[in-house]
Formats: C-alpha cells, sequence, structure tokens
C-alpha cells in the first residue's frame, strides 16, 4: 500500500473524522505513535492501516485493497 492508497483509504473510511484520527488517536502496536507520527518515522502504510482498523472495529470485508483507484489485476 502507497501512501496515497493509505490516505484515499482512511478518508473513505472515516470521512470527516480523518483529521483527528491521524493526529490523535495513539496506537498501541505503532509503539504508541499516531497514524501521523509511524508515516513520518517510516513505517509502512499498510501496517498503519491494520493498526488504525484494529482499533477503529473497521470490519474485515472493508480493509483490504482499500484506498486503491482500481482493483489488483491478476
Amino acid at each position: 500500500m502507497r501512501r496515497s492508497e493509505f490516505l484515499r483509504a482512511v478518508e473513505s473510511e472515516f470521512g470527516t473524522r480523518v483529521s483527528s484520527l491521524l493526529q490523535d488517536l495513539v496506537l498501541t502496536p505503532l509503539r504508541d505513535r499516531t497514524a501521523a507520527e509511524a508515516l513520518e518515522a517510516g513505517v509502512p502504510p499498510r501496517d498503519i492501516w491494520f493498526a488504525l482498523c484494529d482499533e477503529m472495529d473497521v470490519p474485515e470485508d472493508r480493509r483490504h485493497g482499500a484506498g486503491r483507484l482500481e482493483p489488483r489485476k491478476r
């Protein structure tokens, strides 16, 4: 997952809460960093996405492939 895909996924899933979630929500699996801090520290966006999904109880069916502009080609 690219950073741009991560940001699209977060915006799509959380709407108006994006800024607050990225800046304020501390994610324990990411060494007690916020998503913004984790991105800055070089944590892969995919890891941040899954930590955020776990914390916010996002259903499994809305986690995979989120943020992609087009479906993956097989």
